[in-house]
């Protein structure tokens, strides 16, 4: 547990050298065009610098337009994308690569992910094509194209069969993690391997807003309960990934520097498991 996050500005170091930023712009389901271009554009005006999207989100074109005319300096973001279902393999990787380079409009990628483990129509070799992707992004990484490459939603079996054959190791794995959820067994051996892990859906997806329990800390602390859950992922060590479109919640999710959960308070959080929705199991999905 840490509690030693206290700026904006704090960055983590990834285990190739790389930094970055303690917490992020998710964009999941934020709407392409206007929409996904204003809260980008909103989001690095208040000081994000992490921003998160994905090929199967739909909105790169739009978060690069929104990067483009917020005018903060390239080097100064983070910008992740994400791998979908349907390019895994060598070629593929490697043609989507340059998709969403070109959709983002930018010259390289911070971080990039494979998105799924263990897509439902490459069931019977997700290993084999899980090793070819990894291997287009090591060569991307080579060509200047990635900075730090890594994978999401990947549990202990995942992650093994990729060492087999990785040359580079993951620097992130980016999964759902909040109270109702904490995948201790993921996280704990994310922590042995170096690998940083990521927190999508940070809030519980809003179910955990009205949970007795965090209301009640919220309340201790006079915050918000979104604030209480964002300020638990990053005393754990986490980067937390909250998304919204609104200005008013982008600004109020920053706002979680300024106070620190007790111990006590964050073993009440961490004994929450099942309060609002848990991760998907990635090998029984049906995408």
């Amino acid at each position: 547990m840490t509690s030693k996050i206290q700026s904006l500005n704090d960055t983590y170091e990834l285990n190739n050298g790389v930094k970055i930023p303690v917490i992020g712009l998710g964009t999941w389901q934020t709407p392409d065009g206007e929409v996904a271009q204003k809260t980008v554009e909103d989001a690095l005006s208040l000081g994000y610098r992490l921003i998160d999207t994905a090929a199967a989100y739909g909105n790169e074109e739009s978060i690069g337009r929104g990067i483009k005319r917020s005018g903060v300096n390239r080097r100064d973001l983070f910008v992740t994308t994400k791998l979908w279902n349907d390019h895994h393999g060598y070629q593929k990787t490697k043609a989507a690569i340059d998709e969403s380079l070109t959709k983002l409009d930018l010259d390289y990628l911070d971080l990039y992910l494979i998105h799924w483990p263990n897509p439902a129509p490459v069931r019977d070799h997700w290993a084999e094509l899980n090793a070819e992707s990894w291997q287009a992004m090591e060569e991307a990484v080579q060509a200047g194209k990635i900075r730090a490459i890594g994978v999401s939603n990947f549990r202990r079996k995942h992650l093994d069969e990729l060492l087999k054959t990785a040359k580079i190791r993951p620097a992130v794995n980016q999964i759902y993690l909040n109270p109702s959820d904490m995948e201790e067994d993921v996280t704990a051996y994310n922590k042995e391997l170096g690998i940083l892990s990521e927190a999508y859906s940070p809030l519980g997806r809003g179910g955990l807003f009205a949970n007795d329990t965090v209301v009640s800390i919220a309340q201790h602390y006079d915050k918000s309960p979104a604030q209480v859950l964002l300020r638990w992922s990053l005393q754990h060590g986490f980067v937390p990934l909250p998304k919204s479109v609104h200005r008013e919640r982008l600004e109020a999710n920053l706002q979680v520097f300024d106070f620190t959960i007790t111990a006590a308070d964050m073993a009440k959080l961490d004994g929450l498991h099942g309060a609002a929705q848990v991760a998907n199991d990635p090998d029984q999905t049906d995408f």
